[in-house]
């Protein structure tokens, strides 16, 4: 059931991650659509954050099954990567957005240009970027191997890049290449105007476009603070500022307060709530999530909505982690009750899960729901069996099959 948002503009903080998570595209179930299961789950997110750590799945395809459950990744990279309707830029982090969305990112490649334009290793770098546009134009997309001059190109200080790696991530990140698709993780980079349609190459106004990214992030949040609105896209605090003053004056944007959204000085925290937003009455979905998800990708709303302290401990030496080297937020009945820390084994087929958490506070079925969600990964990466180490709080058998169905499409 649905009801509208209160007439007073306010709402309970179970009220308000259940706006979240109907806006974010979870359901009760999760309901598999036998062809392109990923369509409404890239339609509610906007972008798709990617992300190269594969310990158990590249961080793009998680969202889909967190929402919609097992389904044919190959479909999705088909569809990501030829169908023409998406490409690559920098939305959040490096993410997959909607071509004809890519005008709105135009005031950030232009920032990327000025930036660049006023430093002397840019500079000394003009040459270089001179060579790949034109290998670019004369042969079209390339990777970064094909475009470098020789096995042995000298490495630079940016991450061990190349000189040309940096070139062509300069220009893509200037708006001048693009992703043409990708060969494992390795982008291949073609010059906009080779693979782009007109439309996505026109200009918006920077004002127009910062205006319709906090929009869209208003509906992929449902209700959000203003840093929460900004980060989605990645905005400048003030900049989203003046946005949400416009939306809220035209009436797209809806003021509300929230019961337990405070300032760190204890002030009630501002938020807004989209009008076109559902209040479900009942919703309390399960889930793994990538840490790439929005619901926890920007740690203070996580904290602030789910009273979840969450960290990625990949840079963390393995002494000093407190929880697991990649750790996938566990939903259990809409809200964030632990972490499991997972890695698939893909030689001997078994889903490892080397350390599994739950929080204090979490429901009485997580452990429950934690293996059937894990049978459910299992299954979906192709893996006959769960295999728990026991490490943490979280009891789980010490090994299970994977769940049993049909995976085919």
């Amino acid at each position: 059931m649905i009801r509208e948002s209160p007439s007073t503009n306010s709402l309970s903080a179970a009220e308000a991650r259940r706006v979240a998570l109907a806006a974010q595209g979870f359901r009760g179930s999760a309901r598999l659509r036998a062809r392109r299961p990923f369509d409404p789950a890239l339609e509610r997110l906007h972008v798709l954050q990617i992300d190269s750590v594969n310990v158990f799945a590249r961080s793009h395809y998680m969202p889909v099954f967190s929402r919609h459950g097992v389904y044919d990744s190959e479909q999705l990279d088909k569809h990501l990567w030829n169908s023409g309707e998406y490409t690559e830029y920098w939305a959040h982090e490096a993410a997959f957005i909607p071509v004809g969305d890519r005008p709105l990112f135009g005031w950030r490649m232009h920032e990327f240009r000025d930036r660049y334009a006023g430093q002397e290793r840019y500079a000394a770098l003009q040459p270089t970027l001179d060579r790949v546009r034109e290998a670019l134009a004369d042969g079209g997309p390339q990777f970064v191997r094909e475009l470098e001059e020789g096995p042995r190109e000298k490495r630079g200080p940016w991450w061990d890049w190349s000189e040309t790696k940096h070139a062509v991530e300069v220009l893509f990140a200037r708006g001048d290449v693009v992703s043409s698709g990708r060969e494992g993780f390795q982008r291949r980079y073609a010059l906009a105007e080779q693979v782009l349609p007109a439309s996505a190459l026109v200009e918006v106004s920077r004002e127009d476009a910062q205006r319709q990214l906090v929009e869209q992030a208003a509906r992929s949040l449902g209700v959000g603070t203003l840093a929460d609105l900004a980060d989605y896209h990645r905005l400048k605090t003030a900049d989203a500022r003046v946005a949400v003053r416009a939306l809220e004056e035209s009436g797209i944007l809806i003021p509300v307060s929230v019961a337990g959204w405070q300032k760190a000085n204890g002030t009630p925290e501002q938020a807004w709530m989209h009008r076109d937003a559902a209040v479900p009455s009942r919703l309390a979905p399960d889930a793994l999530l990538t840490p790439f998800d929005p619901v926890v990708w920007f740690r203070p709303r996580a904290e602030r909505m789910f009273d979840f302290h969450y960290r990625i401990e990949i840079y963390t030496p393995k002494e000093k982690r407190q929880y697991g080297y990649y750790c996938l937020p566990l939903m259990v009945n809409g809200v964030l009750a632990g972490r499991i820390d997972l890695k698939a084994d893909r030689k001997s087929k078994e889903l490892l899960v080397q350390a599994a958490w739950q929080e204090e506070k979490a429901p009485a079925r997580t452990a429950e729901a934690a293996q059937d969600l894990l049978a459910r990964a299992a299954a979906w990466q192709g893996l006959e069996s769960v295999s728990v180490s026991g490490v943490g709080n979280l009891a789980l058998p010490g090994r299970f099959d994977a769940a049993q169905m049909d995976t085919a499409k």
